[in-house]
């Protein structure tokens, strides 16, 4: 999905989204549930370091979207939260964060 970089499309994107809203943009994204105003998706790797690789990927991808997720790592289990904290919940930022680290998996 293309978003305008325009202030109006980023006001847009940081929207706090409604219950509903949530739960339809979480149908697309599989693996990602909602824990209270976040989403949240757990990823495991086969060593310590391919979990720590797949981090920095993360990093510099959120560093670009200037989106930047709590992120758990347990050994080889990586734990992302995403909400948009200056909305005080959910909104399009946080599924667009979620497609870009979903992606981060494929590389």
């Amino acid at each position: 999905m293309y978003v305008s970089s325009t202030p109006f499309a980023q006001v847009w994107m940081a929207t706090k989204l409604s219950d509903i809203e949530i739960q339809r943009a979480l149908g697309t994204r599989a693996g990602w549930t909602r824990r209270g105003n976040a989403i949240t998706r757990t990823y495991e790797f086969p060593t310590f370091p391919a979990a720590i690789a797949f981090v920095n990927r993360i990093a510099e991808v959120a560093e670009r979207m200037d989106h930047h997720p709590d992120i758990d790592i347990r050994y080889a289990k990586v734990t992302c939260n995403l909400s948009t904290h200056s909305a005080g919940g959910i909104t399009l930022k946080d599924f667009k964060l979620a497609e870009a680290i979903d992606e981060q998996v494929k590389s």
